[in-house]
């Protein structure tokens, strides 16, 4: 059932509104990560972990940096004669869509027709986690379900368009709230999916028939009466990426050792881009506590519950806490950072003063000068 007959699709772009400043030169899947990795990283490797050979990846824009980092797919076993991965072009023209997922479908049918997989996974690329798909699968067959909605149960997030899903004992759907924002000890979509691809195909034929294009009111929460909706919840450790605020507290959440074992599991790697570099330097007076340093980076100040990116240099005197540090960002002698997110090339010089807090970090844009 697995490999040869499972199909994954990724949507690159969803919710990148969310993090605008993230999202303004790149897509949503291409936002740095944890040091060395992208968002993508996770749920492509997710798919690829779980037996999957052949994902295609929905693009909107913005998505130059996406192509350098997947290239051929071949740090994740992607780059292959037969099949492998796919990246798909801008999906449409309009603006005025509530949710182009249904339309970026459609502009993809004739790719999922010569596909050959009977089953499909819709993933978006916000999700920080390591889930193994084969168990979701299994229970869609055992159960014999048309859909399955991954979930979790707890506090959702606090998002605009979060939806929460009434289960019963049977793990059967019964009803979709749209837009409830957060709310306490509920079962809320983390935007994960599995169906047949015959099925996927009848409803985005159905929907643009109609001129629907909001993919949760229009294809999920319109068939619940008609069709056996399942629900499979995942329990494990995941992270939303659902504001900037959540973007910086996951990150940060990288410092618990827990969660660093369960996100990282070596039975179930996260595959990224490499890039060959030197070890991390420290000089003779640094100093460093509860960060996460990547190779290529050279301190010579002092750093406390950072994530630092490849190829930082971090000055003498300098004093770095509480801050995500982008790629290459130099930080100049004697200055001070907390709760600060960098982005990549960024240069502070020196005797510079950067606060922000922890429900408000401070960003600096990309290639910036301070």
């Amino acid at each position: 059932m697995f490999g040869n007959n499972v199909l994954g699709i990724i949507f690159a772009y969803a919710h990148e509104e969310r993090v605008r400043d993230l999202t303004e030169l790149r897509v949503m899947a291409s936002v740095p990560f944890g040091g060395r990795y992208r968002l993508i990283d996770f749920t492509l490797s997710n798919m690829v972990n779980s037996g999957l050979n052949k994902v295609g990846i929905i693009t909107e824009d913005n998505y130059q940096s996406l192509m350098d980092h997947l290239g051929s797919g071949k740090a994740w076993d992607l780059s292959r004669k037969r099949e492998g991965l796919y990246l798909l072009p801008p999906f449409g023209k309009s603006t005025s869509r509530t949710d182009g997922k249904i339309e970026s479908l459609d502009s993809i049918r004739r790719f999922l027709k010569n596909s050959l997989e009977e089953y499909v996974i819709l993933s978006d690329c916000d999700m920080v986690c390591n889930i193994d798909y084969r168990e979701a699968l299994e229970q869609h067959v055992r159960q014999n379900a048309d859909i399955t909605v991954i979930y979790r149960h707890g506090t959702s997030p606090d998002v605009d368009r979060n939806n929460i899903y009434m289960v019963d004992p049977e793990n059967r759907i019964r009803e979709l709230l749209l837009h409830r924002g957060s709310e306490h000890g509920v079962n809320y979509g983390i935007g994960m999916y599995i169906l047949s691809r015959e099925l996927l195909l009848q409803l985005v034929e159905g929907c643009m028939s109609r001129n629907e294009y909001d993919f949760d009111k229009d294809m999920v929460q319109r068939v619940i009466p008609e069709l056996r909706v399942m629900g499979y919840e995942f329990k494990g450790i995941a992270y939303q990426i659902s504001s900037f605020e959540a973007y910086f507290n996951a990150n940060m959440g990288l410092m618990d050792p827990r969660v660093r074992a369960e996100l990282f599991n070596p039975n179930r790697p996260i595959y990224t881009k490499v890039r060959d570099d030197m070890p991390a330097k420290y000089g003779l007076n640094s100093y460093a506590t509860n960060c996460l340093v990547a190779d290529g980076c050279v301190i010579d100040g002092e750093v406390e519950n950072c994530v630092l990116f490849r190829g930082v240099k971090i000055g003498k005197g300098a004093k770095v806490r509480n801050c995500v540090i982008m790629q290459d960002t130099v930080i100049g002698a004697n200055s001070r950072l907390d709760y600060v997110v960098a982005d990549k090339n960024v240069e502070i010089e020196e005797n510079r003063t950067l606060m922000g807090y922890q429900t408000y970090p401070v960003y600096i844009a990309k290639e910036s000068k301070v």
